[in-house]
C-alpha cells in the first residue's frame, strides 16, 4: 500500500493490558502501520518481549497496572496522549483493552480517534455468557450453553448437556494471574463441573457450560474484518486453521486464507444485527454431525493472525481502521486466497515448507529482523527451562542430558496461563 494513502500526520497507539511477551499480533500491528509511515506508540509491558526490538516502534509506554480500575487506564492513556501532543488512532490489542476503551470513550474522545460503537457492545460480545443471547437474536448458530447459578446447577447442566463438555469463564480477562484457572477447559465429569463452579468468586465472572463440538479436519474457521463508519466489512476475510497449539484446541499456529461463503454470511448477519463498528475477530467450529458453523468467540479487537488477510492493496484490519477514522478512502484490493500465516515457534516445520500463494511469518521479517532474532533467543531459553524442570531433581543432569538441553529442541510448551485471549480449548 503506498504510504500516501494513510494520513501519516496521525499516530497510532496500540494498547495491550494482558501481560503476554509472546503476543505476535501486537508485533503484526506495529509492522503494518510502521511500514505505511505511521508513527507507532505501544502501551504494553514489553519486558522481555520481541516487540520492543522492532524498528517500527516509535516509543514504548508503561501500561496500566494489572487489575487496574478504569480511571487508572484512562490516566495512563491520557498521559501518552499528552506526550504525543496530537490526536491518535487508538487500537486495543486484547479484550481487556477493548472493553476498557469502550467504557472510557467519553473520557478519551478528545485525545483519540475511536469507532462509534453502540453503547457497551464490545463488552457484551466479549462476555461469553452474553454472546449466546446475541447469537440467538441474530440467528447465528452457537453451541448449547448453560449458565449455572449453583454448584448443584452445574452438576445438573453437565447431565443435560452430556459429557465431555466445555467450561468457560464469561470474562476471561478478569482471571487472576497465578490462579491456575484457564479461560476454557474440557470437563469430563459432573464432579469437575461442580468444582469449577465453586471457584466462581475467585474467577471474577460467571461459569458457562457448553456442549462439546469435537475437533476434526476443516472444522476450525475464523473471520477477521473491520466494520467502517457506514457498516461495511473491510480489510479481512475467512480463514481455516490448519494447525493449532495446543493441538486441536488452541491458538492458530498455521492458518490459510480460504474463501467460505457460509462463514462470511454469518459474520455479516451478526454485524448487521448488532450494529457493530470497528475491528473484530470471530472463531467458528463446524459441527461434524449437522455441518452448521457455530460461533464460539467474538473478540472486539484484531486477532493475533490478522496479517493473514493483507490483500493485494496491502489493506488489513488495522490499516483499515486508521484509514477510516482519518476519513481516508479504503483501497479495493483483490483478496489473496491460499495465503498462509505461520507462528514459527509453534510450527517451525511449516515455516520451511514452500508457500506458492504467499506466506507471512509471525516473528521473522526481512525488513525488521531484530524481533525474530530476539524471539529465537527467548524461546530457546524458555524451552531449556522446561526441559530442566522435567529432569529428576535428585541429581544434576549428566553429560548426555546436558547436551540435549543445549542441542535438541523440545515440543513447544503451551502458552502461559495468563494468555487467555487466544486460548480456545475444547470446543475450538
Amino acid at each position: 500500500m503506498p504510504v500516501s494513502l494513510l494520513d501519516t500526520r496521525v499516530p497510532a497507539v496500540l494498547l495491550r493490558i494482558d501481560r503476554n511477551p509472546f503476543h505476535h499480533g501486537t508485533l503484526g500491528a506495529v509492522r503494518s502501520l510502521g511500514r505505511a509511515g505511521i508513527e507507532v506508540h505501544v502501551v504494553a509491558d514489553a519486558t522481555g518481549s520481541p516487540v520492543s526490538r522492532s524498528r517500527f516502534v516509535r516509543q514504548l509506554h508503561p501500561p496500566p497496572p494489572p487489575g487496574a480500575a478504569p480511571a487508572d487506564i484512562a490516566a495512563a492513556l491520557l498521559r501518552v496522549a499528552a506526550r504525543i501532543e496530537r490526536p491518535a488512532v487508538l487500537i486495543p490489542m486484547d479484550d481487556a483493552g477493548a472493553v476498557a476503551v469502550a467504557r472510557l470513550r467519553e473520557e478519551l474522545a478528545a485525545a483519540y480517534l475511536l469507532p462509534q460503537q453502540p453503547g457497551a457492545l464490545p463488552e457484551q460480545v466479549a462476555d461469553k455468557a452474553e454472546l449466546a443471547a446475541l447469537c440467538a437474536a441474530a440467528d447465528v448458530p452457537h453451541p448449547e450453553t448453560a449458565v449455572p447459578d449453583s454448584a448443584e446447577g452445574a452438576v445438573c447442566a453437565a447431565g443435560r448437556l452430556g459429557l465431555p463438555l466445555v467450561a468457560k469463564w464469561s470474562r476471561p480477562w478478569l482471571l487472576p494471574a497465578g490462579s491456575g484457572l484457564r479461560s476454557t477447559v474440557v470437563v469430563r465429569s459432573a464432579h469437575d463441573a461442580r468444582e469449577l463452579y465453586l471457584r466462581t468468586e475467585e474467577a471474577g465472572s460467571r461459569l458457562l457450560l457448553q456442549a462439546f463440538l469435537p475437533p476434526g479436519p476443516d472444522r476450525d474457521w475464523f473471520f477477521h474484518g473491520y466494520v467502517d463508519r457506514r457498516g461495511t466489512l473491510r480489510g479481512g476475510g475467512t480463514g481455516r486453521k490448519l494447525c493449532a497449539w495446543p493441538r486441536g484446541a488452541g491458538l492458530t499456529a498455521v492458518g490459510e486464507w480460504t474463501e467460505n461463503p457460509q462463514v462470511g454470511t454469518l459474520a455479516e448477519r451478526l454485524v448487521d444485527t448488532l450494529g457493530y463498528r470497528g475491528v473484530l475477530d470471530l472463531d467458528f467450529r463446524r459441527c461434524g454431525r449437522t455441518g452448521a458453523y457455530h460461533l464460539l468467540d467474538f473478540n472486539p479487537r484484531p486477532g493475533a493472525q490478522f496479517r493473514l488477510f493483507a490483500d493485494a492493496a496491502g489493506l488489513d484490519v488495522v490499516r483499515a481502521q486508521h484509514l477510516d477514522l482519518t476519513h481516508r478512502p479504503l483501497p479495493a484490493g483483490e483478496p489473496l486466497p491460499g495465503r498462509t500465516f505461520v507462528v514459527e515457534n509453534y510450527a517451525p516445520l511449516a515455516a520451511l515448507r514452500p508457500a506458492p500463494q504467499g506466506r507471512e511469518l509471525a516473528w521473522y521479517a526481512g525488513d525488521d529482523p531484530a524481533p525474530g532474532r530476539a524471539m529465537r533467543r527467548l524461546w530457546c531459553a524458555h524451552v531449556t527451562r522446561r526441559l530442566r524442570d522435567r529432569l529428576p531433581r535428585s541429581a544434576p543432569p549428566g553429560p548426555r542430558a546436558a547436551a540435549l538441553l543445549g542441542r535438541v529442541p523440545a515440543p513447544a510448551p503451551p502458552p502461559p496461563a495468563e494468555q487467555t485471549d487466544d486460548e480456545k480449548a475444547g470446543s475450538r
